[in-house]
């Protein structure tokens, strides 16, 4: 028994998870799916390959791998900078467009197309400041350690499936735990009597957005890290993040990060026994299915 695809599938069923979770944070709160989404990761990541370019050349041992590592302290401080940058990117794209909108009451399918156009926008801009060329946050190797079965796994994989785990829970404690969270619940349910009860809805609308920017742009280095950084990064997890939030069920956090984790083994398993060539596809079977089977998803609450 192999059990290599259980690690490949767990390793990119996280980065699926994180990006769900802000498409399904938007969801709840906006009403409208946003097809910009993946672009955010895309422009997350090469956010934090600048900084930690930047931090390099400014203090180069800031780049000595941590431990068993590939990376410094550069990319840790170069990944919480990128978190709030690609925050700011998701409110400046919400004022200059979908708040607009959502003011003059456009309906969502409006929003929608919108989010289209932003997406290209979005894409078009970072592949003329940053090229097509293919970019890496280092250059070490790093050997894969046993772990039975056949699998082996990376330090860097083995981190990041514990940074995934720890964000998610801390996210579904701060929606289920925290005022900011009640808020962001009552808003989901029903915006207009959540602002007649005293509820700031347009202060839960620039945190979603926050959100969904920092978790987009964690995604973004996750995905960076163990494979490389393009522009059309986002573009390429942009089925998988839609077939995770819809198969977890819209709103739900928990529900996004193991449908993340599903869609991510489906795909391992594809290739392991199909080939390589229909993994794009399987988030498609994946998101048809869901529609027609449990169109609710695994949870579908904002929690």
């Amino acid at each position: 028994m192999n059990a290599q695809p259980l690690i490949d599938g767990l390793v990119a069923g996280s980065m699926i998870g994180l990006g769900a979770i802000g498409i399904t944070l938007t969801y709840s709160i906006l009403k409208f799916s946003n097809f910009a989404h993946g672009e955010f990761i895309s422009w997350g990541a090469y956010a934090a390959l600048a900084v930690s370019s930047a931090l390099t050349m400014l203090y180069a041992p800031l780049a000595a791998p941590l431990g068993p590592f590939s990376f410094g302290w550069s990319l840790v401080i170069a990944a919480i900078a990128s978190a709030i940058l690609t925050g700011l990117l998701t409110l400046l794209v919400d004022a200059l467009l979908f708040g607009r909108l959502r003011r003059r009451g456009s309906a969502a399918i409006v929003l929608v197309m919108a989010s289209f156009g932003a997406a290209l926008t979005l894409r078009a801009l970072l592949e003329f400041l940053a090229t097509s060329k293919p970019a890496y946050f280092t250059s070490s190797l790093q050997i894969a350690m046993k772990l039975g079965l056949g699998a082996r796994a990376t330090p860097d994989q083995l981190l990041l499936l514990g940074v995934a785990a720890v964000t998610v829970v801390s996210v579904h404690l701060m929606l289920t735990r925290t005022a900011i969270g009640r808020s962001m619940r009552a808003v989901s349910e029903n915006p207009d009597l959540a602002g007649i009860a005293g509820v700031d809805v347009r202060a839960v609308v620039r945190v979603v957005w926050l959100m969904g920017g920092a978790l987009a742009s964690l995604a973004g280095v996750m995905a960076g890290l163990v494979i490389q950084i393009r522009p059309q990064m986002g573009l390429d997890l942009l089925l998988p993040l839609f077939a995770a939030a819809i198969l977890g069920g819209i709103g739900s956090v928990p529900g996004a990060m193991l449908a993340g984790l599903i869609v991510g083994l489906a795909e391992a398993a594809t290739v392991m026994f199909i080939g390589a060539e229909w993994r794009a596809a399987v988030s498609f079977f994946i998101l048809v299915a869901v529609l027609l089977l449990r169109p609710q998803g695994l949870f579908g609450r904002l929690a």
